[in-house]
């Protein structure tokens, strides 16, 4: 499948397990480039939706320069949102623990900027999944952050990992978006390339 891809080399702009993983699953031949500096910031004024497609446009503009004519790159950004408050990538445990705290026992919603581009193209979308956390007890977050590697993930935690099966409840959208990469979507904007 996406035989029309043969003709780029094919660039995922992230260091992410998870993401090269998905990628891999969808048959995608790929290589890994990532750029040290890329301003991540957003404007205040967008709405919680906008910010992951609006940080993956930015992350593609900050390779644009780098491209070959014969390359496609794929950018993808992960937000989670509680309420109004954007929970991005723990800074320390504390913080990891304090996020997990929070999503006890309440829904929260993930969402992922992914931009597509080529010399000629760029296309970009957002997914959005609804995920229901049961409470979480203090010695089974304790018993996480331990065990696994919150520290490099949006909202603290792997849907994926060991807090995944024991405190999801119900999810609403793509799992692969909580993963990391909403892959049903990205493979039918490949398709189109």
């Amino acid at each position: 499948m996406l035989e029309n891809l043969k003709r780029y080399n094919v660039i995922l702009a992230s260091n992410s397990p998870r993401r090269k993983e998905l990628l891999t699953r969808l048959g995608v031949s790929f290589k890994v480039r990532t750029l040290l500096g890329i301003d991540e910031r957003y404007p205040s004024s967008l709405r919680a939706e906008e910010i992951a497609e609006y940080v993956s446009r930015k992350k593609a503009a900050g390779y644009r320069s780098y491209m070959a004519n014969n390359e496609l790159l794929i950018c993808a950004d992960t937000i989670v949102v509680l309420g109004n408050e954007i929970l991005g990538k723990p800074r320390d445990v504390e913080e990891a623990s304090a996020t997990l705290r929070k999503l006890s026992g309440r829904t929260h919603q993930v969402i992922t900027g992914v931009t597509v581009q080529t010399d000629l193209r760029i296309e970009s979308f957002t997914a959005m999944s609804k995920v229901t956390f049961g409470e979480i007890t203090d010695e089974e977050i304790d018993y996480y952050i331990s065990n696994y590697l919150p520290l490099d993930k949006a909202g603290s935690y792997g849907i994926q990992d060991w807090i995944g099966m024991i405190s999801v409840e119900h999810l609403e959208g793509s799992y692969f978006n909580v993963v990391g990469l909403p892959t049903h979507k990205l493979y039918q904007l490949l398709k189109t390339f």
